[in-house]
């Protein structure tokens, strides 16, 4: 069933599980998303960037449509990282339930202001909203932040933040980071600080950057044929935690681009003759499935629709 982000996180916020976020850029990842997710019993969010609206349109977004409403689960379908007023409108008028408005980038008023803007519209048309506060380094699409201009979010701040604009779910920055390189060994995860944030405000909690990289997966990308540097990921351990303490929403994307990478490049390895879609797109989602499958284990949120 498609649903607002809402109806998806306030109860896994109250619930203390975590709800899985993952982008999609065509069919077979939604498949993977959403087919897992009907499999589980799982809420799922799905989210497309303004490059994944760039490069599938309405097509993609009527894929997404289609398999949440056919679903017996809780489907959402979410902008990710919306950069303006008119993003989000527009993909509101595309079908989406749920809107991201990221002016983290800007002032801390105008950040307000704009968020507040978005709030209101969206609000009247029945779409809930996330907003960011405090800048995640890493890079992701139009998303780039060097490690010397990120910062944590001020749990003060954010009282001040959410009470002035009313949104729904906030992405907060506490150590997680966008991309597949997060700094050397295991990133450090603020506890402390999603603790304090998440007893001063109620609302469903976000952390973006939250792909576990995974060993296996990278290995496998290298074998394949792939070239790849020190990736490292988000530990299990450390979202299981924060779930605990308020966030809800846990975004990923860069596991499910290496796992269909790595789908298609064993495929092509072992028979570099083939040539049918279906056998090298099939193994990327059959790799997918399995990443969407451990991040659910996880999060917590496994029979909880």
């Amino acid at each position: 069933m498609l649903v607002t982000g809402s109806e998806i996180l306030v109860p896994a916020r109250a619930g203390k599980y975590g709800v899985g976020a993952f982008n999609t850029n065509n069919m077979e990842i939604t498949q993977a998303i959403i087919h897992t997710a009907e499999k589980l019993r799982s809420p799922v969010i799905v989210q497309m960037s303004e490059g994944a609206i760039k490069y599938g349109g309405q097509d993609l977004a009527n894929i997404v449509i289609d398999l949440a409403k056919r679903a017996t689960v809780p489907v959402a379908l979410h902008l990710d990282h919306g950069s303006s007023y008119a993003s989000a409108m527009k993909a509101i008028s595309m079908g989406f339930t749920s809107v991201m408005i990221d002016a983290s980038h800007h002032p801390y008023d105008e950040n307000v202001a704009e968020t507040a803007k978005v709030v209101e519209a969206a609000h009247a048309l029945g779409v809930s909203v996330e907003a960011e506060l405090g800048r995640l380094g890493g890079i992701e699409e139009h998303v780039v932040v060097d490690e010397k201009d990120a910062f944590l979010t001020d749990p003060d701040e954010a009282v001040d933040f959410v009470n002035q604009t009313g949104v729904d779910y906030l992405a907060i920055a506490i150590g997680t980071s966008h991309g597949a390189y997060k700094g050397k060994g295991r990133p450090f995860i603020d506890q402390a600080r999603i603790q304090k944030i998440g007893s001063m405000i109620d609302i469903p909690l976000v952390a973006h950057g939250s792909s576990g990289v995974p060993a296996d997966i990278v290995q496998r990308f290298r074998d394949s044929g792939g070239e790849i540097g020190d990736a490292a990921g988000i530990a299990d351990d450390d979202l299981r935690e924060a779930c605990k303490h308020g966030i809800a929403k846990v975004n990923v994307d860069t596991d499910l681009r290496l796992a269909c990478t790595v789908g298609i490049r064993e495929v092509l390895k072992a028979n570099p003759k083939e040539f049918d879609p279906r056998k090298v797109f099939g193994k990327a989602r059959e790799v997918m499935s399995s990443i969407v499958e451990h991040k659910m284990g996880v999060l917590g949120s496994i029979g909880k629709a």
